[in-house]
């Protein structure tokens, strides 16, 4: 099956063996001239069982036998996150949240609680705050800024919008019972951003993806943010990095 799709400002010709990943990112159709093209075989598809396996046993998991079609979405994702590197492009694993046209991300080891933050915001902000991409968004840094896309890869909630907004902040999430956020610098945030990102396989993409991270980390502010599941959190948390406060 064939389909064209517009991600990150990028005509995407995915060619599957399975149709759901076409119902997958159905709002990012498109028609015309594809800039590159994704073909999934079965060996793909068998390296994301292979890969999801081996996540499982190191998170002391039961692996989960995922059927095939669901592993191709993964195999296409894979293959755009390896590509994209070329147009100044990364995929970086947080939840992305815009307000007044500006992309707040926030990050974090996985279970920390990076949508349930977004979802504060939300309850905050109300419609002021649209979500971008809850869960894998693709970050472009160039002489024009650093710009988050929304992918239809947002997460198993599906929170996210075909849209492309200006990165206003970083924010490392922990778990903490009182509220407490700074601003750090590159060097203290550098190690999580790289485990955030997806490291591509060819060493010429992984060259340029590690020139991207460190381009943005020394272009936008970073904070570190301890937070409990209150709504104060997100209270503090905005009013900081909008600058509100100190």
């Amino acid at each position: 099956m064939t389909g064209l799709y517009k991600i990150a400002d990028k005509t995407i010709e995915i060619i599957s063996l399975h149709k759901r990943v076409h119902d997958y990112c159905k709002d990012y159709h498109i028609e015309g001239i594809p800039d590159f093209t994704v073909t999934i075989t079965q060996p793909d598809i068998d390296y994301e069982k292979i890969q999801s396996a081996k996540t499982c046993a190191a998170e002391g998991k039961t692996p989960i036998d995922s059927p095939d079609d669901y592993l191709e979405e993964l195999a296409v994702y894979r293959k755009i996150a390896e590509k994209m590197p070329e147009y100044d492009t990364f995929l970086f694993h947080g939840s992305a949240i815009a307000v007044d046209g500006q992309t707040y991300l926030f990050t974090a080891k996985s279970g920390t609680g990076k949508s349930t933050h977004s979802k504060l915001w939300r309850m905050l902000l109300g419609e002021r705050a649209v979500m971008v991409n809850d869960d894998k968004p693709l970050i472009r840094v160039n002489n024009n800024g650093i710009t988050v896309f929304g992918t239809p890869y947002n997460g198993k909630h599906r929170l996210g919008n075909n849209i492309s907004l200006p990165l206003k902040a970083i924010c490392i999430l922990e778990q903490s019972a009182e509220n407490h956020i700074k601003r750090i610098n590159k060097k203290e945030a550098y190690t999580i951003l790289l485990q955030q990102t997806y490291r591509p396989s060819d060493i010429l993409a992984l060259t340029k993806t590690l020139s991207l991270v460190d381009k943005m980390a020394n272009s936008v502010e970073i904070y570190k943010l301890g937070c409990n599941m209150d709504i104060s959190a997100a209270e503090l948390s905005y009013n900081t990095m909008k600058g509100q406060q100190s």
